[in-house]
């Protein structure tokens, strides 16, 4: 029975038309499915149904979500970094992720990410706070120097002197919310291509409630960063707002807001 499939031209360009047109029809797509990004059941029979591929080095994980929940889409990780996700999408009982590398590569610094909410201007805003284990520095440099703020405001990340204000859109950047976790802060691709991890977790991050239901309500995330030890590892989110504050005040702290994909 055909299925009620949206298959967008990225995914069908990874997986080949043939394939495409095998989904479509319903003979390699399931009719129920638990949505990749609510978590509750869906039915390709008889609701839009969006086909949403991760890609890794040499492995690929189809999965399926509630149309409007999360758009069909393509979402490259790594291939270490891809268990994570098809853990998830397989109901795997997934373990709080630590640190991810800066870049993908050995030897660079390790970001670390904390989520929270901020209250600005009376209203509460889903955060998140990305800060390295460590100085970060440019390529081929003596690393002598922590260069980590000014190469994310090179990306487009807008310098915090109040946090009472509300960091400007980034154009192109998401934050990945699938069944309920966090799996990734996606950056634009090189040459307009599909989007690729800035940040990717090894295993989805779990959130809040409180921050889900703010991050669902509003469908913009409020990213943060900051060069390493200008926030730590805070356990209430109002020691997290002082340490903003501080960061803020020494002219160390950059933030963007970022739409976000799923839910």
């Amino acid at each position: 029975m055909p299925r009620m499939l949206d298959v967008s031209d990225d995914v069908r360009a990874e997986i080949g038309n043939e394939e495409a047109d095998r989904l479509l029809a319903g003979e390699n797509a399931p009719g129920s499915y638990d949505c990749t990004s609510c978590r509750t059941q869906g039915d390709s029979e008889l609701e839009r149904t969006s086909t949403v591929l991760f890609i890794g080095d040499e492995t690929a994980v189809l999965a399926f979500a509630h149309a409007t929940c999360i758009p069909s889409q393509v979402v490259q990780v790594a291939e270490d970094q891809l268990q994570g996700a098809v853990r998830s999408i397989t109901g795997g009982g997934p373990d709080l992720p630590g640190a991810e590398e800066f870049g993908g590569a050995p030897g660079q610094a390790v970001l670390g990410i904390t989520s929270g909410l901020v209250l600005i201007d009376g209203q509460l805003h889903p955060a998140l706070v990305v800060e390295p284990t460590g100085p970060v520095a440019r390529p081929g440099s003596d690393r002598s120097t922590d260069e980590f703020l000014s190469l994310v405001t090179e990306q487009g990340f807008r310098p915090v002197a109040d946090m009472n204000d509300v960091p400007a859109a980034l154009p192109g950047w998401s934050v990945l919310l699938a069944m309920g976790q966090l799996h990734a802060v996606l950056q634009p691709g090189p040459n307009g291509g599909n989007p690729v991890s800035w940040w990717q977790a090894h295993q989805p991050l779990q959130v809040t409630d409180g921050w889900r239901t703010a991050a669902n309500k509003s469908s913009t995330v409020l990213v943060y960063t900051a060069p390493a030890g200008s926030i730590g590892q805070q356990p209430r989110e109002d020691l997290l707002r002082n340490a903003l504050e501080r960061a803020a005040a020494r002219g160390v702290l950059a933030a963007a807001a970022m739409p976000l994909a799923g839910t």
